[in-house]
C-alpha cells in the first residue's frame, strides 16, 4: 500500500492550520503539554504517572504545533523503548506505533532497528486474530462481534505498517450495518441511537475506501444537525446537553472531510473554544463542567482550531 496513512494526513493537515495560530498562545500550550512529561519519558493524564494512551496524545500535540524538538523525541524513545510491542493491545499497540514514527521524524532513534524482519508481519497476524464474523474487529481476543471504534484503530495500525486491512468489503459491510435511522452509526450492533464519535469513525472509514455517497452524505448531514449547538460546536449524542472539545473536533473532521462543511460556522466555533475550552494558563479542558485541562483535550482544542484555519479578515 502506498497512500499516506491518515494519521500522518491528519498530522500535516493539522499543523497547517495551526501555522496561524499566535506565538504566544502556541507557546503557553506547548509549555503546558512539556509540563506533563515524566522522568521515563512518557506523558501523563489525570491521574499522574506515564500512560501510553496519554503520552500519544501529548506527542501528536506537540508535532501538530511545530514543538516536538529533538530532544524530547529522544526521551520518547527511552520510554517507548520500555514496552514489548508483542504484548500491547491494538490501541496501545497503535498508539507505539505511531509515536515511533514522530519519534524518528523528529529526530530520534529509529524503535524497531533491532526488531525481527518479520515484525510488521507479526503486527499483521496479531491484529487479523481480533477479526470478528460480522466482517469487523473485536477490542480483545475474547471478543464475539466487531467494534466501530476498535475496527478504525485495527485499520489505522494496518496504514501505519504499510498494510491494508484483508477483505474490505466485508469491513464496509460491517461499517454500513452499524447505521441507524438518525442518519448516524453506533458503536456496537446492540445500540440504536447513534453517537458523534462512532459516526466519525464510521465515516473515516467508508471515506478510505471511496464510499461516502450523496446519499450517505445527506444522512450525515441530518445527524449532524441534530448533534450541533448554537456555538456551532458538538455533542457526543442527541440526549447530552452540554457539547465537548472530542466531539467537537471529530464532528468538524467528519463535516469537512465529507464535503457538509456549511454545518460549522467557524467564527462562532473559534469563540466557542476560546471561551469554553482553552485555559488560560495553557492546555484545554473537555467541557465547559471541567475544571483541569489535560493532553488528550489539548490535543482536541489544537484540532479544531487547526481544522478551521485562518481566521477571515
Amino acid at each position: 500500500m502506498t497512500a499516506t496513512p491518515y494519521l500522518i494526513r491528519l498530522a500535516e493537515r493539522l499543523t497547517t492550520g495551526l501555522r496561524y495560530l499566535a506565538p504566544e498562545r502556541k507557546i503557553l500550550h506547548r509549555n503546558f503539554l512539556l509540563s506533563m512529561q515524566q522522568p521515563d519519558g512518557g506523558f501523563c493524564g489525570r491521574e499522574g504517572g506515564s500512560d501510553l494512551y496519554y503520552s500519544s496524545f501529548a506527542v501528536r500535540a506537540l508535532q501538530v504545533l511545530g514543538e516536538l524538538s529533538s530532544e524530547t523525541a529522544h526521551w520518547v524513545y527511552r520510554y517507548l523503548r520500555g514496552f514489548d510491542w508483542r504484548s500491547l493491545s491494538v490501541i496501545d499497540l497503535m498508539n507505539w506505533l505511531s509515536m515511533s514514527a514522530m519519534v524518528q521524524l523528529a529526530g530520534g532513534p529509529d524503535t524497531l532497528s533491532d526488531a525481527p524482519a518479520d515484525w510488521a508481519d507479526q503486527m499483521a497476524a496479531r491484529l487479523e486474530s481480533l477479526r470478528t464474523t460480522d466482517g469487523g474487529y473485536a477490542k480483545g481476543a475474547e471478543g464475539a462481534t466487531g467494534s466501530t471504534y476498535h475496527t478504525f484503530l485495527v485499520v489505522l495500525t494496518y496504514q501505519l505498517l504499510g498494510k491494508s486491512a484483508p477483505r474490505p468489503n466485508a469491513l464496509a459491510q460491517f461499517i454500513y450495518d452499524r447505521q441507524r435511522e438518525d442518519g448516524g452509526f453506533v458503536e456496537i450492533a446492540p445500540m440504536k441511537r447513534s453517537g458523534t464519535n462512532p459516526t466519525a469513525a464510521a465515516c473515516a472509514l467508508l471515506h478510505m475506501q471511496g464510499r461516502v455517497d450523496a446519499e450517505l452524505r445527506e444522512d450525515l448531514a441530518a445527524f449532524l444537525v441534530d448533534v450541533r449547538t448554537d456555538e456551532s460546536a458538538y455533542l457526543a449524542n442527541a440526549r447530552i446537553p452540554i457539547a465537548d472539545g472530542l466531539s467537537t473536533f471529530t464532528a468538524v473532521l467528519t463535516a469537512q472531510d465529507v464535503e457538509v462543511a456549511a454545518l460549522v460556522d467557524p467564527p462562532i466555533l473559534r469563540s466557542y473554544v476560546s471561551r469554553h475550552l482553552e485555559m488560560p494558563t495553557g492546555g484545554f479542558r473537555a467541557a465547559e463542567w471541567d475544571t483541569q485541562a489535560d493532553v488528550e483535550y489539548t490535543f482536541y482544542g489544537l484540532g479544531i482550531i487547526g481544522l478551521l484555519g485562518p481566521p477571515a479578515h
